[in-house]
């Protein structure tokens, strides 16, 4: 490897330069500008801060726009289905979480006891009613009767008046002539006296006495007959009298139709009471034989079934239950310090846990009291023990029309509801 050359050393001619002191460091650290007072780091800080604060409104306004619990839950109407008659199960239609249609016939009971009450209701409310039209004929037939009876014994009581004054009248006529006969027999016998007395003077003929005495004895036959008359004319005054009082009877007795026309209404209307009382038999029956046929009352699923086949049920017994899954709602619990600026109709947003899936509804009223309040034992607060607790009322969200189409919320499921009270 070659070696470099050497330089010869340059001989000084003259004094050496003096040379220059560098700057000291804490004068160059004076002198240099500084960065943060430079105004572009004080306008990406002063950025900075109002970003942060604007961040920090906008999560503040966020976080306060909303009150939310996780004491929630989905609720909903749980129908008991009931039998209404005593009988046995012969048939059963539906399992444990199918879903039914209203009006399906989810148990069968045995209807044979049942048609044949049916069968004699239906007998006897014929029966009845036939008997009640019969009744209510009867009505205005009995009216007319009892009219034209009143009428005709009226009738007859003014001619037997009418006979009696007649018969009078014949008793007087009659007694006149006995009275006129009577004076003619006295002059005939008082002049039978007088002819005896001259015929035996032989002063008149034997035949003019003769005619004396015919005279005589037919005056006495002509008082007779009057006085036969007489008594005749008594006797049809008699009668005339009866028949009055016959009349008079049988008037009394026809005006007691009005009576006896109440007393057939009555019994006509005893009849259609009777019929209405049959029909009433009639629609029980009816009804028990349409109660076994036990039918779903609303759309659902069914659940918590306790019946089974050949099961003897008794009325109010439970068979199972239909949960109505096409009306559901949300109960929230909340603090009763959230619900100061809570109101009916805010909006809310809810997290269901089962699926995940965030459903909208709205707040639809407030419980009247706290959920201690309608614990099987409520607090007592005047023991002097209190400690103040926060409570939790129950608050009442509805769904949006729809948003339950696809029946995948159940009662009691656990939600997260977020009232939106401002946004």
């Amino acid at each position: 490897m070659a070696q470099s050359a050497q330089v010869p050393p340059v001989e000084s001619t003259g004094p050496e330069p003096v040379s220059k002191p560098l700057p000291s460091t804490e004068k160059d650290f004076h002198t240099r500008p500084s960065r943060t007072g430079s105004s572009g780091f004080r306008i990406g800080l002063t950025i900075g801060i109002v970003v942060l604060l604007v961040v920090g409104i906008l999560v503040i306004r966020y976080v306060t726009s909303y009150e939310s619990t996780d004491d929630a839950q989905v609720d909903g109407h749980v129908n008991s289905v009931s039998a209404r008659i005593t009988g046995h199960v012969i048939k059963l239609n539906v399992d444990d979480n199918q879903y039914v249609q209203a009006g399906t016939v989810l148990v069968e009971i045995d209807p044979t006891d049942y048609q044949v009450a049916y069968d004699r209701a239906k007998a006897d409310y014929q029966d009845a009613r036939a008997a009640a039209e019969a009744a209510g004929v009867s009505v205005p037939v009995t009216d007319v009767n009892t009219s034209s009876q009143v009428s005709v014994t009226q009738a007859d009581v003014t001619s037997a008046r009418a006979g009696i004054q007649v018969a009078l009248q014949q008793f007087e006529a009659a007694k006149a002539q006995l009275q006129e006969a009577e004076a003619n027999n006295v002059k005939a016998q008082n002049d039978l006296v007088r002819y005896k007395q001259l015929v035996d003077k032989q002063e008149i003929s034997q035949q003019q006495y003769d005619q004396a005495v015919a005279a005589a004895k037919a005056s006495a036959a002509t008082v007779e007959a009057a006085r036969a008359s007489a008594d005749a004319a008594q006797q049809q005054v008699t009668q005339a009298q009866g028949r009055l009082v016959q009349a008079e009877a049988n008037w009394r007795y026809a005006n007691t139709a009005p009576k006896q026309v109440q007393i057939t209404r009555a019994r006509a209307d005893a009849a259609l009471a009777e019929a209405q009382q049959k029909k009433a038999d009639l629609d029980q029956a009816q009804l028990n034989l349409q109660y076994t046929k036990v039918v779903a009352p609303v759309n659902g699923i069914v659940s918590n079934r306790t019946v089974e086949v050949g099961q003897n049920v008794s009325p109010g017994q439970e068979l199972m239950k239909v949960i109505n899954l096409d009306e559901v709602w949300i109960t929230a619990n909340y603090k009763e310090t959230q619900l100061r600026n809570m109101k009916v109709g805010q909006p809310v947003d809810i997290e269901v846990d089962a699926n995940g899936r965030t459903y909208h509804g709205k707040v639809d009223s407030v419980a009247g009291a706290s959920g201690a309040r309608f614990s099987l034992l409520p607090p007592e607060n005047a023991t002097g023990n209190y400690v103040k607790v926060v409570q939790r009322i129950p608050v009442k969200i509805v769904l949006d029309p729809g948003s339950n189409n696809d029946h995948q919320l159940r009662p009691g499921m656990s939600v997260e509801p977020k009232v939106w009270i401002r946004r």
